[in-house]
């Protein structure tokens, strides 16, 4: 036999050792694989598959049709343990050989998943500790299982449901994830947060979240990384019609509805220090928003004391730091029933634009800047309205200074209101209305200035809300001085706080003892 044929047989022989070779290690890694995923992964869970692709020249595995769940009761799918899920496409890449073949994880540079849905079923009896437990159940069985460095998810769906009625908590469809950087280990699984990583990538075309026993909140798009996120179209709807939110509370209770076209914040940090949250970031901007807060007094006052914002910032148990809060081209309108029957009340602010600086939490604090609001806006869609207001978060008194002005308020404009809520309608034009007052949680005091002409008051029957009542409304015309002379006319305030009532009742009520000095 020649060299050519010696060296062919040869190349011929090594091909096919190398061939079989191949084969075997396919064989055995898919064998280990097995093992790795179902036997020895010590998880709570395991995983079924359809097949297994797997490379050895680029070492990259790629697993088809995955079932997760619970190993307990597997075929019957038992809904009181959390986590089920499918995945359409699994791909390890760059895994590390020596680890599945002599060990019992898969080590790889990263792991996709394409086209997941998990679902999570949630036990109403479950507690916020409970629940840190779970997810560091579910990091543990992770980090059991396998070590990546880049986590991908492309188009997955996250169902959260309540296990007693199946009524969905959370619904988040195509999810698109990417983080870096990934740690998980023994020292950070028993973390509240029990994944360290470097940085992250999501975008979710839609979001549902049942956010209590009253509102939905939805949206249509969020763009989210480490350090910034944007929210599209987001929603807070009530879940009840007015009518049937009011059979449900026993006391007092605002309902909101909110939209918001837009929202951004920049440059934000967000974990935790030891046990305590913090978030903090450089702006928040929310653009085009429409809010609606309806009152019934129909239900019984609610006594409790009306905590200022400065104590609620105070005592809040997070360390928030947000350096400027802006609403930008916004809308808010207050409603007010007072009788059943009857249409509520109104106050609107529209082309609402409101700057708030400094806005901190007293977690751990011993010095912080005064927290500074400025509020420009049509009030009744008419008439400019400004408001400068500021505090200390650190003040135990609860000390504000808040001042503002309104120009060209034609009063008739405020009937929407004043004849659902004290059956009065008045005609006339404020001029000039100015208020500079200084508080705290026990008194107002402050100057109200008021320029005025042709005030007339119209008194309705309290039996016919369209009827007049003639008697009450000459008297009242008798009592009330109906022009200012062009002069602008000012008064001392000095008025007690209600502290069942809220921060912006002590300002009306402020309000009204200016108009009431210089009206009669």
């Amino acid at each position: 036999m020649n060299k050519t044929k010696k060296m062919f047989f040869f190349t011929i022989g090594i091909i096919t050792l190398l061939g079989l070779l191949h084969i075997g290690i396919n064989s055995l890694i898919e064998s280990k694989l097995s093992k790795l995923i179902n036997n020895e992964n010590n998880s709570i869970y395991k995983i079924d598959y359809q097949d297994i692709d797997l490379s050895l020249w680029n070492f990259n595995i790629t697993i088809h049709q995955l079932i997760i769940a619970p190993k307990i009761n597997i075929e019957k799918f038992d809904k009181t343990v959390s986590l089920h899920g499918t995945v359409a496409k699994l791909e390890v890449n760059e895994f590390d050989l020596w680890s599945i073949l002599f060990g019992k994880k898969i080590k790889a540079s990263s792991l996709v998943l394409s086209k997941p849905t998990i679902i999570l079923h949630k036990n109403k009896e479950n507690t916020k500790n409970e629940y840190t437990n779970i997810n560091s159940k579910v990091a543990e069985s992770f980090e059991k299982t396998i070590v990546v460095s880049e986590l991908i998810i492309k188009e997955g769906n996250l169902l959260i449901l309540d296990i007693e009625n199946e009524e969905i908590i959370l619904n988040a469809a195509n999810i698109n994830f990417n983080v870096e950087g990934i740690v998980l280990n023994e020292n950070t699984i028993n973390k509240k947060l029990p994944v360290a990583y470097k940085k992250y990538t999501l975008v979710c075309d839609s979001i549902q979240y049942r956010a209590n026993e009253f509102y939905t909140i939805k949206s249509n798009k969020i763009i989210a990384t480490q350090i910034s996120l944007q929210v599209k179209n987001l929603q807070l709807i009530p879940k009840f019609s007015r009518k049937e939110f009011i059979k449900k509370i026993t006391k007092e209770k605002d309902l909101y509805t909110i939209l918001a076209e837009d929202i951004s914040l920049n440059k934000m940090i967000w974990g935790f220090e030891g046990e305590t949250f913090f978030f903090k970031t450089n702006s928040i901007v929310v653009n085009k928003m429409a809010m609606n807060i309806y009152r019934s007094k129909i239900p019984a006052d609610d006594l409790s004391k009306k905590e200022l914002y400065t104590y609620l910032l105070r005592n809040l148990k997070a360390d928030i730091k947000i350096d400027t809060l802006q609403i930008k081209n916004s809308f808010l309108t207050y409603e007010e029933e007072k009788t059943v029957g009857k249409e509520p009340g109104k106050l609107i602010f529209s082309n609402f634009n409101m700057l708030a600086q400094a806005i901190e939490s007293g977690k751990n604090k011993t010095n912080l800047p005064d927290v500074k609001i400025n509020v420009d806006c049509n009030f009744m869609k008419k008439s400019p309205l400004k408001v400068d207001w500021s505090f200390n978060v650190l003040d135990k008194t609860e000390g504000f200074k808040i001042r503002g002005s309104i120009f060209n308020f034609d009063a008739k404009e405020l009937v929407v209101f004043t004849k659902a809520y004290i059956n009065i309608k008045v005609n006339g034009k404020l001029e000039e209305v100015y208020f500079n007052f200084a508080g705290n949680d026990l008194v107002n005091k402050g100057q109200f200035s008021l320029k005025y002409k042709n005030l007339k008051v119209i008194v309705y029957r309290d039996d016919k809300q369209n009827k007049k009542n003639k008697f009450l409304s000459v008297v009242g015309n008798l009592v009330v001085s109906n022009d200012s002379n062009e002069e602008l006319k000012t008064a001392e305030i000095k008025v007690e706080r209600d502290q069942e009532k809220s921060f912006y009742n002590f300002l009306w009520i402020s309000i009204s003892d200016g108009l009431k000095q210089i009206l009669i």
